[in-house]
């Protein structure tokens, strides 16, 4: 776990100004008190790493001092431009969650931009939102903690519940779930379970991770018109909101070579901060729902926790 040293906290009153250090701010749940970004949205408080200033102090061909490039912290011990959005920082009673990578430059007024024609905070500084208030000094400490995605794979089938054949559909999930994450150099958690048609089992193990802000919750299965598919009927009064536009791309897709696809009742929603996924039993449907899924799974978590992600 790295740990993070604060080099410097700089502020000022008004937007377009230079920031100038000071011994310690205020940290609230709009940013910085007194400092002119505060703010409700994502880019409450910026933040660049001193060895990215390092490394534009040898293109300026001079020493560049705290807050000259705008940021509100000025940090030493890792390169932060490499942290995630949803990862965070946690130390001194306080409490940072990552909402941006870079920012556009500003161009004309920025003042090292007219100097040598170009800027290291657009591509390495970083945006956090303060989660937990409270007071931040030079030289205090904290450390990075990215983000863990905890998911939850639930596959309902009565006859591979009891051995008559393997859950190849849960773990197809499972495998694209893992290449997925390690491709976007994310951490996670999976958790599998393998139940009967069991409307009352399935309904508890939900509620259960929702409790437990399970990031993303996928279930195979239970999605036919058959007596024993249960699955959206218990899901659905379970969401929050839906996201029906996913389920209805996919089902045209797929249905327009192979209309048996179109009888899919497959959803998406939310609920709390879990997005749900009820998705068919058969391997070869599991890849095609989760090749569409994958594709827009970053911008949906993002959306879920209020990022408005743009550069």
């Amino acid at each position: 776990m790295n740990e993070l040293k604060i080099i410097s906290i700089n502020i000022s009153p008004k937007k377009g100004t230079a920031k100038k250090p000071v011994h310690q701010a205020l940290f609230t749940s709009k940013g910085i008190l007194e400092d002119a970004h505060a703010g409700t949205v994502n880019r409450q408080v910026s933040m660049l790493a001193i060895e990215s200033i390092h490394k534009f102090e040898k293109v300026l061909g001079r020493p560049i001092v705290p807050g000259e490039f705008a940021e509100n912290i000025t940090t030493e011990g890792m390169e932060i431009y490499k942290t995630k959005p949803l990862d965070k920082f946690v130390g001194c009673n306080i409490e940072f969650e990552v909402t941006q990578i870079g920012k556009k430059c500003h161009g004309d007024s920025c003042a090292i931009f007219n100097e040598v024609g170009s800027c290291i905070m657009p591509r390495e500084g970083i945006f956090v939102r303060v989660l937990k208030e409270g007071k931040l000094a030079e030289s205090n400490t904290m450390l990075y903690h990215p983000k863990v995605f905890n998911c939850c794979v639930i596959t309902l089938s009565d006859r591979a519940s009891v051995n008559e054949y393997e859950d190849e559909s849960g773990k197809l999930i499972n495998e694209m779930l893992q290449q997925y994450f390690i491709s976007n150099q994310r951490r996670y958690k999976i958790q599998t379970n393998l139940i009967s048609d069991d409307s009352q089992q399935l309904e508890k193990i939900i509620q259960t991770q929702i409790s437990n802000k399970t990031d993303i919750i996928i279930t195979t299965g239970g999605t036919g018109i058959g007596k024993r598919d249960i699955t959206i009927e218990t899901l659905k009064p379970l969401l929050q909101k839906e996201m029906p536009g996913i389920m209805e791309f996919i089902r045209m897709k797929y249905g327009a070579e192979k209309p048996n696809a179109l009888l899919s009742r497959s959803v998406a929603g939310v609920s709390n901060e879990s997005l749900i996924y009820a998705i068919p039993g058969s391997p070869k449907a599991v890849k095609e729902y989760m090749t569409e899924i994958l594709k827009s799974l970053e911008h949906t978590i993002y959306m879920l926790h209020g990022l408005d992600i743009h550069i």
